[in-house]
């Protein structure tokens, strides 16, 4: 991948909402899945921000409707975050000033492993490899500023 967007203010740059659009596989079952919707970062009122993501994810040919919401919290240096599940409890930091950050998220036996990339202003994307003896996935989603989608513009999703 060539050049890297810089980002000095994490938060800052993911206010908003974005369209979304995931891959699911399976490298174990070969099986594949996608997710279309939107994800929006609005402000909390103890300050950071509150990701809320809702869509459809179809899996096995059968569509469903789809949702989390995680929290991006002020990180321990300026510009950096502290992501953390919708209940509070931690997920990982993210930190964005090279326009990549390598994030790992033990969860049981299985380790979540999460590249995130910014491609330019309007653009990011986050791979997530996902293994263990319960998992053995690769999510692959990417972002884009709905505030950037024109009339003409091509969609994700």
């Amino acid at each position: 991948m060539g050049e890297f967007w810089p980002v000095p203010d994490v938060l800052a740059y993911l206010a908003g909402s974005w369209r979304v659009r995931r891959t699911v596989r399976d490298l174990a079952s070969g099986d594949e899945g996608d997710f279309s919707g939107t994800t929006d970062f609005g402000a909390l009122p103890e300050g950071g921000l509150l990701h809320t993501e809702s869509g459809t994810f179809t899996w096995r040919g059968v569509a469903r409707p789809a949702e989390r919401t995680l929290r991006f919290l002020p990180g321990p240096v300026p510009g950096a975050a502290d992501v953390r599940f919708g209940d509070g409890r931690p997920f990982h930091a993210l930190e964005l000033t090279t326009g990549r950050y390598v994030a790992d998220h033990p969860c049981s036996a299985d380790l979540y492993r999460g590249e995130f990339t910014v491609l330019d202003a309007d653009r990011w994307r986050t791979v997530w490899r996902v293994g263990g003896p319960a998992k053995d996935l690769v999510l692959s989603t990417d972002y884009l500023r709905m505030d950037h989608l024109g009339a003409d513009s091509p969609r994700v999703g």
